[in-house]
């Protein structure tokens, strides 16, 4: 009998929430911790429990984890079914093969608008009969503002992927894709818009754009004797949009006779040829999973014209962050948020507020947290989470948001225990020098405690 107590004990103090505490407790006094910040707050929601907090109400910069806000902010506030709407009219008239009048693309954000969308416009083209345009070709980009960077985005992020403009008017993420091999290179898409030259006698090997001088031209320096492809930001993407279209179009014998321009003003009187919707429902995945950020920031500025007109604003799109922070029951103000996806460095959050926003969006209906969760990375399987956490006890147990900025590294999201509890837990370092996979490492680590508790 005195044998079987003692079991007890011990297995009790194994699984009692004070040795989860304590463990990490211990764990957080690795000697990094004396120069670098952690933030931690871990909530059991099958148990409705706060487990462990540490520095929860600290501000920090969520990198990435600021997608999570954005994209709960457009399932409850845009709705699952919200369509990024591109329409293209004409105005004049349409006599035989010629349309006697100007052909105007209306953008609406779409951040997943790719070159094989075209092909849909330019069948109702033919079907029209159109094989001569006399006037332009348009572009409106009424629907947001001028700006193209977010506040506090670094300009030595210039020409990353990861800095795209943004637009009304985007295509295949405001970027072109550059593949070399020894001499050879080619441009995906092949277009005009760009200009390459390539610089063979380079001791280096270096696939970069002339952002110094704003151009769209891409300056490939030395060979490579294996494929190297990389994707290059494009400066004025809405002319880069019309550009490939009015390209496609001439290869399809289709003429435009005049010039291609933007404007900032609508007309009545146009007639639709074509719209291209796609829903939010469908931009959610590649948003969370892939951490792309033009779709985080195209689901910013939807926010902001659908509630506070157009032009589509990043403060109109914040303005409406803050409902959803209040919903939490949280004080805006004591938080500071400038942009959708986390790029800017002026971005300050909490632990505290993002589990806070875990727990709401798991108290959503069935679908839309369905939603929510299933556009997570998962831990050794796919999205920014695919090469982590693989051979290891967490493998497939954590869906979570990651984030990374120079110094700066976060993990937030969804995971289960040995117990099947779902738990919401968020894990926010920065103020470290070096590589981000010793704060990525400790992440994982701190996975591996909560599941085994």
């Amino acid at each position: 009998m005195k044998n079987l107590l003692i079991v007890f004990i011990i297995s009790f103090s194994v699984i009692s929430p004070q040795s989860l505490k304590k463990q990490l407790q211990d764990y957080l006094r690795k000697e990094i911790f004396d120069t670098t910040l952690i933030a931690i707050q871990i909530e059991n929601l099958t148990k409705d429990k706060i487990v462990f907090k540490k520095n929860e109400k600290l501000l920090l910069h969520p990198a990435s984890n600021m997608k999570l806000i954005t994209s709960a902010a457009g399932l409850i506030f845009l709705g699952e079914d919200y369509e990024f709407i591109t329409t293209l009219y004409y105005d004049g008239e349409i006599k035989n093969d010629t349309l006697f009048g100007n052909l105007v693309f209306e953008g609406g954000c779409d951040p997943d608008f790719i070159t094989s969308d075209f092909y849909s416009f330019v069948e109702e083209i033919n079907q029209l009969g159109i094989k001569y345009i006399s006037g332009d070709l348009i572009g409106d980009v009424s629907f947001k503002d001028k700006v193209y960077w977010g506040k506090g985005w670094m300009w030595d992020d210039d020409p990353s992927s990861d800095a795209p403009r943004l637009a009304a008017l985007n295509l295949n993420d405001n970027c072109v894709y550059v593949n070399v091999n020894n001499d050879r290179y080619f441009i995906e898409p092949k277009t005009n818009f760009v200009k390459v030259f390539h610089l063979v006698d380079s001791d280096e090997f270096v696939i970069d754009r002339n952002w110094i001088e704003n151009k769209n031209e891409i300056i490939i320096k030395g060979r490579t004797k294996s494929n190297s492809t990389q994707q290059i930001n494009i400066t004025n993407p809405e002319l880069y949009f019309l550009t490939v279209f009015r390209e496609i179009l001439d290869s399809n014998k289709i003429t435009i006779a005049g010039k291609t321009y933007l404007t900032d003003s609508s007309s009545e009187t146009r007639k639709i040829i074509y719209s291209l919707g796609r829903r939010f429902v469908d931009i959610i995945p590649n948003l969370n999973k892939n951490s792309d950020n033009l779709s985080a920031e195209m689901t910013l500025l939807a926010l902001g014209e659908k509630y506070f007109g157009k032009p589509a604003t990043f403060q109109k799109g914040i303005d409406v962050i803050k409902k959803l922070v209040d919903s939490l029951k949280l004080n805006f103000e004591n938080y500071r948020i400038v942009d959708g996806s986390g790029v800017s460095h002026y971005n300050l959050v909490s632990t505290e507020l993002l589990v806070a926003l875990l727990k709401f969006m798991y108290k959503q209906s069935e679908n839309r947290f369905k939603i929510f969760f299933d556009s997570l990375p998962i831990s050794g399987v796919d999205g920014t989470l695919k090469n982590r956490m693989k051979n290891v006890i967490t493998y497939s147990k954590v869906f979570a948001k990651t984030g990374t900025l120079s110094g700066v590294s976060c993990l937030s999201g969804y995971m289960k225990n040995k117990n099947d509890d779902l738990i919401a837990f968020s894990i926010l370092i920065q103020n470290f020098v070096g590589s981000s996979k010793q704060a990525r490492d400790i992440q994982d680590d701190i996975c591996k405690i909560i599941y085994s508790n």
